[in-house]
């Protein structure tokens, strides 16, 4: 029987969660908190419109791990604005069999502070002086490289479609590393491809597992760039 390696085996509510209160009151967060959550080993996408819950379960996952919930390691300092769920403190998480404790939050919105934060206070990084495409591969690249927890917030958000397949690659090392483990929300149906992920949709109907050829987003882009005639006239005014 393989070692359970996993840094997280399982996410579920420290005591019951009034569903009358954001975020409970969103489909998927009361999901999770009502029946728990499975995290297989490897790579699990969360993909769904805006407002599905696919942040908020991430940054509630990284902040119940320990990972700054503005982007950072463990016990990161760094913090401007407090407009966390809350869902971190809500969440317990079962640990694998493994004892690993390393991780990071990469949040696409945050990440701008995140690079200022260690080249003002923590003197390290040259983040600033790069493209903004070019800063979030340099911190997958540094932050991504072992085992341990990665929660990613949109990722794609700064990255062209070849730097996107880059982070692909990188997604497909870490899957196979023993002992390391991602959950990565993402609107990007190029990420969703990566072989052996496990891709969970978020909705009205809460949390299903589902496949890259099933995913609503995939039939929207496929559609749309067949032919984006048919969505554009009813977006423009012309």
């Amino acid at each position: 029987m393989r070692f359970d390696d996993r840094p997280v085996r399982r996410v579920e509510a420290r005591e019951p969660v009034p569903d009358d209160e954001w975020p409970a009151t969103v489909p998927a967060v009361a999901q999770v908190l009502r029946d728990g959550l499975d995290l297989p080993a490897g790579v699990t996408f969360l993909v769904g419109e805006n407002g599905a819950g696919k942040s908020t379960l991430v940054e509630g996952l990284a902040g119940a791990f320990g990972l700054g919930v503005e982007g950072g390691e463990r016990g990161s300092l760094h913090a401007t604005y407090a407009s966390e769920s809350g869902l971190a403190d809500t969440l317990r998480l079962v640990r694998g069999g493994g004892a690993q404790r390393n991780g990071f939050f990469l949040r696409a919105e945050t990440m701008h502070g995140f690079f200022t934060y260690l080249a003002t206070e923590a003197a390290v990084g040259r983040y600033h002086e790069m493209s903004h495409g070019e800063s979030f591969l340099s911190a997958v690249e540094w932050y991504l490289r072992r085992p341990g927890f990665y929660c990613l917030d949109e990722p794609e958000a700064a990255l062209s479609f070849s730097s996107t397949l880059v982070l692909l690659g990188r997604l497909h090392e870490l899957a196979r590393t023993p002992g390391a483990q991602v959950v990565c929300a993402t609107h990007s149906p190029v990420l969703a491809a990566l072989p052996g992920a496990t891709i969970l949709e978020l909705g009205e109907w809460g949390v299903r597992e589902t496949t890259w050829d099933d995913l609503v987003l995939v039939a929207n882009w496929r559609s749309y760039l067949t032919d984006p005639r048919h969505y554009l006239r009813h977006v423009l005014d012309d």
